[in-house]
């Protein structure tokens, strides 16, 4: 690529600062890209998943994002699989330690990961990598030789292992190793930029600091912010449940994403969208202004998000879909059609129960009371309402916010 292919620096470090935490450090960034820009090479910008679950939800999407920025300006995005590492386990906000996968289980999730990492990054301009490439090929003498590069008093100022040291739990040796292992890919893919969330900023930092130990320039550390969850508090993470999956439903993405706080969706803006900062603040304005109305600032955030995993088609009939059930109170063109037989009056809790729209009678029960049960639009409020199935009859059912099934009696 030649020097007038390339943006202005300028522009570039615009485009790259946006939403990111730090730039470790910034100064070099801009050295890194300047020399770039003269000679025409792309700079290496790479960014280690390890894969410990199989799928991946928004959160996972931030930093993804990010290396797709460096990829759209014209230089190499580099996708490390820590296939090798992820059977260690990284110790990174851990409070104790965790059980190490079987290569077996890494192997399956890396397969599943590609496929959705494709859906952000373009496949062809993408360079993917594992570790297992070179950490599974060192023997006891190359891991002696990299723990010499690494003094102890340095490892034991990070907050995981200090604190956990502290309260007397316990520190695996395997886990020490963990962020030197990961230094040796940055060694290996000779990296200019890595990538990754704010709480992995302790070993981006080594894996610079390693790489000048064995010659190299030694890469920037860029960190981004850690996307809060659905809950409007804690990080976004699959086993607290306020998550976001990127292969879920178009409507269910939508339903969740309509969920979050009002105040939650600005960084949600512009951690997950392609939107400039200024076009953030506008719509902030208009918002606070009265001119937009919450709800509608956040179908556009959820339609925008859907439609870099699921086509602008299929967001477009998720947000129609959100429109007409929660806000026009209709039912979902995709409601369930039931047909039941003719027979005697049936108790509406067990009606409800039968169609698994609630656990249990107690629960129907509890619904009714809250007026979470319609029938054609109407609430119900008498737990003890029977259901005339004696003639054909045709009628649609609503528990809670989002189970509708549509009952035709014949």
């Amino acid at each position: 690529m030649s020097e007038h292919t390339f943006k202005s620096v300028e522009e570039q470090l615009a485009h790259i600062k946006k939403g990111v935490a730090e730039v470790i450090p910034e100064p070099e960034l801009l050295a890194k890209l300047e020399a770039s820009r003269k000679s025409g090479r792309p700079l290496r910008v790479y960014l280690g998943v390890d894969p410990t679950a199989p799928d991946l939800h928004l959160g996972h999407t931030v930093v993804l994002r990010k290396l797709k920025h460096f990829q759209d300006l014209g230089h190499t995005a580099v996708f490390l699989i820590g296939d090798f590492s992820a059977m260690i386990g990284d110790p990174t906000g851990v409070s104790e330690t965790r059980p190490p996968l079987t290569r077996e289980q890494v192997e399956a999730n890396a397969k599943t990961y590609l496929d959705q990492v494709f859906k952000i990054l373009d496949r062809d301009k993408t360079e993917v990598r594992s570790n297992s490439e070179w950490l599974s090929k060192m023997n006891a003498e190359d891991v002696v030789r990299l723990c010499s590069h690494y003094r102890l008093a340095r490892m034991l100022e990070r907050e995981d292992f200090r604190s956990r040291l502290q309260n007397n739990q316990p520190v695996s040796v395997h886990e020490l190793l963990y962020p030197l292992l990961t230094a040796r890919d940055a060694v290996e893919l000779q990296s200019d930029v890595e990538l990754g969330a704010s709480e992995q900023k302790f070993n981006l930092l080594i894996h610079r600091d390693m790489q000048r130990e064995y010659g190299l320039a030694g890469q920037v550390a860029l960190t981004m912010p850690i996307l809060v969850g659905l809950d409007g508090q804690r990080k976004m993470s699959k086993s607290l449940g306020n998550y976001v999956g990127i292969t879920e439903p178009p409507s269910e993405m939508f339903g969740k994403m309509m969920s979050i706080p009002d105040e939650l969706m600005w960084s949600y803006y512009e951690l997950l969208t392609d939107r400039s900062p200024k076009e953030i603040a506008s719509l902030e304005r208009e918002v606070s202004d009265d001119k937009l109305h919450p709800m509608d600032a956040k179908m556009r955030l959820a339609e925008e998000v859907i439609s870099d995993f699921h086509g602008k088609e299929a967001a477009r009939k998720a947000a129609e879909n959100f429109q007409r059930v929660f806000r026009d109170r209709q039912a979902p063109q995709e409601a369930p059609t039931v047909k039941l037989l003719k027979g005697s009056p049936k108790k509406l809790t067990a009606l409800l129960v039968e169609l698994k729209l609630a656990p249990s009678k107690a629960e129907a029960e509890r619904l009714i009371k809250q007026k979470a049960v319609e029938i054609d639009g109407l609430a119900v409020d008498d737990p003890r309402k029977e259901m005339d199935l004696t003639k054909p009859y045709e009628f649609l059912l609503r528990a809670g916010k989002k189970k509708f099934v549509r009952i035709i009696v014949e």
